[in-house]
């Protein structure tokens, strides 16, 4: 992530710097003291009833972090939990500037992670957080890698497709490509960031680099005519129900439909091998009890008991070298070993924010034909 892209702006980039600019004014001059003010040690605390507001998707995934998280949680902390999923949060951070934060902790697309901390000082360094999070100590490096959050789960890039309608099996990046699919696969709008990151990885495979546009857009005009989805879910459907035959999607949504009993298989990226990842940020100017709640809720959802309950749910990886795969995943040949996850890239999707208008404008038209 050490190169740059070429910055090139356009009106639309610089309003909307602007007006970051103007809703975040606290971000100079700022008492860097404060990101030290709270130390937690791993024990447990009374927190007096105190909130914890939290940023995190809604759905089925809310219902199971409410099941299997947040109730012993509350108990345990003398706590309540502020569940906010009205996605997206960036517009919600710098309304109130870097000071007035509206969640203690927030789950992240990396995109849009990457856009706040561009907008204000807003998230505690992870040089600040990791020495209050004990279970952080078993942290593979890739976890830790963007500097803002501690990524906690991932899954997979991957091509999933219907076994019983397709011509024959996806078994490389290019084959998504083939001209026998046209009309028949599928990928998603291009702020969903499943759909940003095919983008960046057809740049890096069929240019020079992840920062090479035009490589990028030929291969998106190549992939039309297609249909695009909003979210995983709905491209399950489309899948589901035979609308389409191959899609961009992530493994854990194809493993869950092949054991529903879905005819369908996938080829995970091997040529690049980029992740979907679940990166929880603790903001910086958080009251301090509040700011201790995010520490212990960080720690415990690395907890192997914890994490176990929603690897099995969502098909989820793990992230903490000392958490076994879950009998399901394992079935589905996957591990947790310094071998297993060696070849991980995270694209710079810092360097993406200079050209997203530009790109999305681009690929909307290309996919509007």
């Amino acid at each position: 992530m050490d190169k740059k892209w070429s910055t090139k702006l356009n009106r639309r980039t610089v309003l909307k710097g602007a007006a970051a600019a103007a809703a975040a004014p606290t971000m100079f001059n700022i008492n860097h003291t404060w990101s030290k003010d709270v130390m937690w040690d791993g024990q447990p605390f009374n927190a007096g009833g105190a909130v914890l507001r939290m940023a995190e998707w809604g759905g089925f995934w809310e219902e199971s972090v409410r099941k299997y998280l947040l109730p012993s949680f509350e108990k345990d902390y003398n706590c309540k939990i502020a569940w906010d999923s009205s996605f997206p949060w960036f517009a919600k951070f710098a309304a109130g500037g870097p000071k007035n934060p509206p969640y203690g902790i927030a789950n992240w697309n990396l995109k849009d992670m990457y856009q706040t901390a561009r907008a204000g000082d807003f998230f505690l360094p992870l040089d600040d957080v990791l020495p209050n999070i004990p279970a952080a100590a078993n942290l593979w490096d890739f976890a830790k890698v963007t500097g803002l959050g501690i990524t906690w789960a991932y899954g997979r890039y991957t091509f999933g497709y219907r076994t019983d309608m397709i011509d024959a099996p996806i078994k490389k990046f290019d084959d998504f490509w083939r001209p026998s699919l046209a009309s028949k696969r599928a990928t998603y709008v291009t702020i969903n960031e499943l759909q940003m990151t095919l983008f960046v990885t057809a740049c890096a495979i069929y240019g020079k680099d992840q920062y090479d546009l035009k490589a990028g857009y030929e291969a998106m005009k190549k992939l039309v005519p297609l249909k695009t989805s909003d979210f995983t879910g709905n491209m399950q459907a489309l899948l589901e129900r035979g609308e389409i035959v191959a899609c961009n999607q992530w493994d854990g949504e194809m493993w869950a439909m092949e054991d529903r009993g879905v005819k369908v298989g996938q080829y995970i990226w091997e040529e690049k091998k980029p992740l979907l990842t679940q990166t929880r940020t603790i903001s910086k100017y958080a009251e301090p009890m509040e700011k201790k709640l995010a520490f212990a809720l960080m720690d415990r959802t690395l907890d192997p008991k914890i994490f176990g309950k929603f690897a099995e749910l969502f098909y989820l990886r793990p992230t903490c070298k000392n958490i076994e795969v879950t009998p399901k995943m394992a079935a589905k040949g996957i591990t947790n070993t310094a071998d297993s996850i060696e070849g991980f890239w995270i694209p710079d999707y810092k360097g993406y924010l200079d050209h997203a208008d530009e790109v999305e404008e681009t690929v909307n038209g290309i996919f509007a034909g």
